[in-house]
Parts: structure tokens; sequence; C-alpha cells
């Protein structure tokens, strides 16, 4: 407190304390305490004599609540008067030199908002933060200053200003007592790694120091070897030298490995049984006479309690723990297991769900009022929601009410599903290409997918409407309808298509769903170049390019467990789709297309939100007519662009028979075509939901053999969910590319999944 003025009040209070009663109580100048609890505070009382202690307790009881930059009491005739000089408030703060535009960064850090009171133990506490968040960085000798200036109106605004220190490098890092172990290994799990040359380049350890992982790199080096069965294995904290003159350093580890321990016996003891041991047995994977295996050891009680959780066990404990016999390097794996009572779900709340109806998130669960609870069921509901593709991120609360019940609090966070969605490109072959298409996959919350797609570019055309609902009246069916307009311009043809398409689905599963479909569409070729489409023997046969319509069923099944829809972080998704053309029309072909993606979180691996992604597509079509030349070429298969091989402008890479008017290879596409990708997708700016993913593609196609064209690419990408949706932007370039191949090194579409 600055001061504290008891003016007359004192005086008087000594001289006539027998004789002057209290006759009122004022408060002047008080704001942010109510006068209800001003009296609760106050230890003057009104009719008892006044009292110079009282008014000292009841002044620093003020003081004590933080608001008042100066109070003082006086007193005429026992009406006593307390008045208040409120702290000035904050109308203005800043950070300069440091996360100045991350604003989420800048909250966890000040945690100070306009219209605060102005506080000078709280700045104090925030510039701690910020230097605290800056020894996290690695950063060392950071300096903050606090500039404060009082403004016309009364205000103050507050400005932190950040100068940031210096990175230490670790030039050196020695491991003292290895024998058995390759030290190079502890590299994939210690934060503070050795600098490595050209370390600034991706894959590469650029040797910061990471001051806040410090303590715990000895704990990680020690359960690498508690993996491979080294029980006593000691990892002594690091002795660390920091030379302040050019801010690097070096670091010693003293390792004492110990001898390998193997497991000699599996127990399990359950405090009331509620399943064979053996089923509990079963899930174990750690095995007799081998070495023993922290992390198998943790997983496996991690399986236990999902076994039994899935029972209906929602407060089961599974107490791990170890008997070593020293002499025998052996160990007794032990698994005590208290079930507790069966649990029933009470009641499910959602919340979040601004605009998507309640019954679509609930639709999506696999647990509901009166369910008995299930570990697996909860995990497959939070990744069913995120399949859906509807919100940027959900969570499950378990909110328990008592040792038998349960609510589920199912908490999202909605993701832009309508919106003006813009792809394009630009490529040797189509020139600048765009596409427009307006769509909404959550239209009016209710789960059903609206969209109009027009694209356009120098040679294609498309133009489709298509609506689709996956839970026809909260069912397990789908259903689908779409019509479509396209047209495509070769160097020697045009083709145009009008179609249309209908078609239901079944899920069998929470992960498998089928699907059955009719297409039926108009084919027709113009501007066909025919008098120039000659090879030195022989002249393109004409049905290539002749008019057609086509009827055909489609049959598909679908897996896919992953846990998010545009990016997942686990599972895989596979898809086997069969079309058979000839129900009516002119043409008689069947196609086979064939998908497969895995999802891999690398977060605990490597400490970093990793993402590694594996992609490949094969696609088939058989002609069932007399002759190849009865398949037309608009059913037949290309290859490049995004979905494919990246650094190739999109379809371009096809077979081709002799050349056209124009002198250019005539593409008659491909019978079989098979490519892959293979991704790691990392954080670029998290606050900004921005990534980065580096890629490699390789792919194959041909007409009467797969091998006859092979090419690849590589290249960059940036991912962004941006406010308007999933923004992806290639960069690629070609690897193997030949003359007249059309390459493009840049694309890019939103909407669609990473």
């Amino acid at each position: 407190m600055k001061t504290i003025t008891l003016s007359l009040i004192v005086a008087s209070a000594l001289a006539h304390a027998s004789t002057q009663n209290v006759q009122s109580i004022q408060y002047d100048g008080m704001v942010h305490i109510s006068e209800a609890v001003a009296k609760r505070l106050n230890e003057v009382k009104i009719g008892a004599p006044l009292d110079a202690v009282a008014v000292d307790k009841t002044i620093k009881n003020f003081f004590d609540q933080g608001y008042f930059e100066d109070i003082w009491a006086e007193e005429n005739d026992g009406k006593v008067t307390f008045h208040f000089k409120e702290k000035p408030i904050i109308s203005k703060i800043e950070l300069k030199g440091y996360k100045e535009n991350d604003e989420e960064a800048k909250k966890t850090l000040l945690q100070i908002e306009k219209g605060a009171l102005y506080d000078e133990k709280r700045l104090e506490s925030a510039k701690k933060r910020i230097i605290d968040a800056l020894s996290q960085d690695g950063k060392i000798d950071s300096v903050v200053e606090i500039d404060t200036t009082k403004l016309d109106n009364g205000s103050m605004q507050v400005t932190f200003i950040v100068n940031e220190g210096e990175e230490i490098i670790i030039k050196k890092v020695h491991y003292a007592g290895v024998v058995t172990q390759d030290s190079d290994e502890f590299n994939s799990m210690i934060a503070n790694k050795e600098h490595q040359f050209m370390g600034w380049m991706w894959g590469r350890n650029d040797g910061k120091m990471k001051l806040s992982e410090l303590q715990y790199d000895p704990l990680r080096i020690r359960d690498f070897y508690m993996q491979r069965g080294f029980l006593d294995a000691k990892v002594d904290e690091p002795f660390v030298q920091v030379d302040f003159d050019h801010y690097t350093a070096q670091m010693d580890y003293t390792i004492f490995e110990g001898d390998v321990y193997r497991v000699s016996d599996i127990l399990v003891f359950q405090d009331t049984p509620v399943i064979a041991d053996k089923d509990i047995l079963s899930v174990i994977s750690l095995e007799k006479n081998k070495p023993f295996n922290i992390k198998t050891f943790r997983d496996d009680a991690d399986r236990i309690k999902t076994k039994i959780a899935d029972l209906g066990y929602a407060y089961v404990q599974v107490l791990p723990d170890l008997k070593k016999d020293k002499e025998g390097k052996s160990v007794d794996v032990v698994y005590r297991i208290i079930p507790g009572k069966k649990v029933h779900i009470r009641n499910v709340v959602v919340s979040g769900n601004s605009r998507t109806l309640d019954r679509v998130v609930r639709r999506e669960l696999f647990l509901a009022p009166g369910d008995l609870y299930s570990l697996t069921n909860l995990k497959d509901s939070r990744n069913a929601i995120g399949r859906t593709g509807y919100f940027e991120s959900n969570t499950i609360e378990e909110k328990r009410i008592d040792d038998e019940s349960m609510d589920l609090i199912v908490q999202t966070k909605e993701a832009p599903t309508g919106n003006i969605q813009l792809g394009g490109g630009y490529g040797s072959f189509g020139g600048i290409l765009m596409s427009v298409a307006v769509s909404d996959r959550n239209i009016f919350g209710s789960g059903i997918n609206v969209g109009v797609n027009l694209e356009k570019s120098q040679r294609t055309q498309n133009y489709s409407f298509n609506v689709s609902n996956p839970r026809l009246n909260d069912s397990d069916f789908s259903g689908n309808f779409s019509v479509s307009k396209t047209s495509t311009k070769y160097s020697s043809y045009t083709i145009n298509s009008n179609g249309l398409s209908i078609g239901t689905g079944h899920r069998f599963s929470r992960y498998i769903t089928g699907y059955l479909g009719y297409n039926y569409s108009q084919n027709s070729y113009t501007d066909v170049n025919n008098t120039g489409i000659t090879t030195t023997t022989t002249t393109i046969d004409p049905r290539y390019y002749a008019n057609y319509t086509k009827s055909s069923a489609s049959v598909s099944a679908t897996f896919d467990n992953t846990d998010d829809y545009y990016i997942p972080r686990e599972g895989m998704v596979v898809s086997q789709s069969f079309e058979k053309a000839g129900l009516g029309g002119d043409t008689d072909f069947w196609k086979s297309k064939t998908s497969f993606g895995i999802y891999r979180g690398l977060q605990k691996l490597t400490d970093f939100d990793l993402i590694l992604r594996y992609k490949a597509r094969f696609n088939y079509v058989k002609n069932s007519g007399s002759q190849d030349t009865d398949l037309p070429i608009g059913e037949k298969y290309y290859m490049g662009g995004i979905g494919s091989v990246r650094g190739y402008q999109s379809y371009s890479l096809s077979p081709t028979q002799g050349l056209d008017i124009n002198n250019k290879p005539f593409k008659i596409g491909g019978t079989q075509t098979f490519s892959n990708n293979l991704e790691f997708s990392f954080p670029l700016v998290p606050e900004a939901k921005m990534r980065a993913a580096a890629f490699v593609d390789y792919g194959m196609i041909g007409d009467s053999s797969l091998t006859e064209i092979k090419r690849g690419g590589y290249g960059v990408s940036l991912e962004w969910f941006s406010p308007v949706g999933p923004l992806q932007l290639v960069f690629a370039n070609p690897i193997g590319n030949k003359a007249g191949d059309n390459v493009t090194h840049f694309e890019f579409t939103i909407g669609q999944r990473f």
C-alpha cells in the first residue's frame, strides 16, 4: 500500500473514544466493491465508540482486496467517511519482441486483459512467465522491460519489451559407462542432441539446448535401457559446461548399465474376479524367459484396463508391479486389478454444436443413456465424430456421478463446412485451371451434403450438382444423387459427357460401409482431327472416338477407422469398388478401383506432432466387347497431378499411339495404373492451424502392361485449415520426366482431405 491516512480521526478517536460514538459510515470513490461487501470488511461499528485500531484494520482489509492505490478515512461529528483511490484501468497492453502476432501465446504469457486493474505484482508475474518461456526455448540472458504510460483518460498503457537472449548450441555430448548399447540410438529418445553438420536441414540435429527438457533426458535414456531389460540401469543428471563467450555447451552423462533381466513369471491378481485370468493373460505381450521391456509392460497394463473397462468397469485400476531377483537376474511381473463396480451411462450431453443438430452427433456415438460403459466404444465414438468432418475437434468427458453411473459430456468445436471452395493450378497441358465449388457438407446442420461444382480451364469444363445423405433418417443407410456435364479438349478431339448417378449405401459396422449405385451417361466426341492421327503404318481406329452411351452398375466397400476426416493421426482407409457397364448402352466393360491409406502419428516416438501417411491406388479396366477398341478412350485411366503423381499436369500421363494433326502424341489412356505416395506432415504454425508436408510420389500406367510408363515426383505442400476450408498448396518437381511430358510445379485445392 502506498499510504494510509488516518487524518483527524486518529486524534479524535484517542481524545473522545469514551464519549464519541459512530453515527454513520460512508464510502467515497469505491467502485469495485459493493457496499454490502464493504460492511463485512469494516471493523468500525455504528453506535460503538470510534476505535483507531478498528480503523487501521479496516483499511488493511480493503487494501488486501487488491483494487485500491490509496485509502484514507475522515471523521466529522460521528460521521466516518472512507475515501478510496482505485487503481487505474489498463486500456492497452502489448508484447513486443516475442510472440507479437501469436494471440494465444500472449494470453497464456501475460494473463492480463484489457480492462484489468493496474497491478504491479501481476505485471512482475507476467514478466517472469515470459522469461521462463524464453528459457524453455533455450534462450539465456533474456531481458524483459515493462514500459508503463498513463494516458489522458487516467487509464494505463502497458508494454512488455522483450530482448531475446542467445541460444546455446550443444557441440558435444559424451556418454561414460556405455558398454552394450550404441549411444547414437539415444538421439531417438532425448531432446538435447549434439549439433550435426548442416543441422538447419530438416531431419538433422540443430543442437539447440532445450533447458526445460534437461531434467527429463536422463529419464528417457534410462527408459531406453529399461526397454531392453536393464532394470538396474542408472543415468545421472548431465554435467553441462557452457561457454558463455560463444554460447556453446558440452554435456557429459554418467551411465551404469547393469545386467539384463528376463521375465520369470507373469502373475494376475483380481481383488474381485470379473474375468477369467486366461482372458487377461491373452492380451499380455510380455513373454516368459524373454528380456523384460518396460514399454510392453506399460502397454500390457493399458490393454488389461481396456479389456476390463469394456465389460463396464469404468473405474477399474490396474496396479502393475515388479519383483526382481537380483541374483538370478529375473523378474516376476505382477498385475493387481481392482475392478470396482459396473458403471452405466446416466446421460449424454452434447455441447459446442451451435449449428449441427444434436441427433447428427448422437448417431455417431456408440454409447447412449442406460448403456453399460465400454472404453473401446468411448474411443470409437470420438473417432466416428472426427470422421464426419463436421468438427474441428471433439472430446468426450467422463463425469463421475457415483460408483455405478456417469454422464458423458460431448464437447465439439465446429469446423467450416459450408463454403466456397477454390482450386487451381497451371500446366502446359491445360493452362490455367480454376474451379469454384459452392457446397455444404453439413447443410443446416443436418449432415446432408449438397454441392455445385464449376470448373473451367483452357481445355476442360466441368459442371455438376450432387446431394448425398450419409445417414438416411438417421439410419445406417445412405443415399446420393448427382448430375454432371463435362467437356475435355485434347489436341485431336474433345470429349463431352452428360451423366447422372444414383445410389444407396449401408453401414455394416462402425468401420465398414458398402455402396450400390447406377450410372448413366451420354458421351460424344467433337473437333476430331482424325485425318492427322496416323503413324507411319497405321491410322488410329475411329472406334476410339465413337459416340456412345454408358449404362452401368457399381458396388463398393470401404473400411475406415481413422480418427479424423481432414487430418487423421491414426487408422487406415481401404476401399474397393467394381463397375460393370453393359446394362444397356453402347459399351461393355468392367472396372476395378482399389485404394489404401494408412496414417500414424509419431508424437510418442519423436516428441513432435509428426504424421506419417502412406497412400496407394490401383485401377484396372477390362473391355468385355469383341475388341480392345470397343473400350472408349473416356473410360480409360490417366495419371498425374494431386491424387496420383504430383509434378505432372493432372491426367497428362498416358500411353500414346501415333501423332495427331498438331504432331503431338495421341493419348489413348491406360487400362491399368498404380500410384503411391509417402508423406511426412508436421506443424508449421500451430496457432494458425497450418502444417507442412514433405512427399515423394511414384506411379506406373500402361495399356497392355503396367510398367509402360513410370514417373515420380517430390516436393512440399502447405496444409492450412483456413476459414474457408482445408487449403493445400503443392510445390512439386518431377522425377524421371521425359521429353513431351506436361510438367507443372504448382497446384492448389480447397476442401480436400489431406
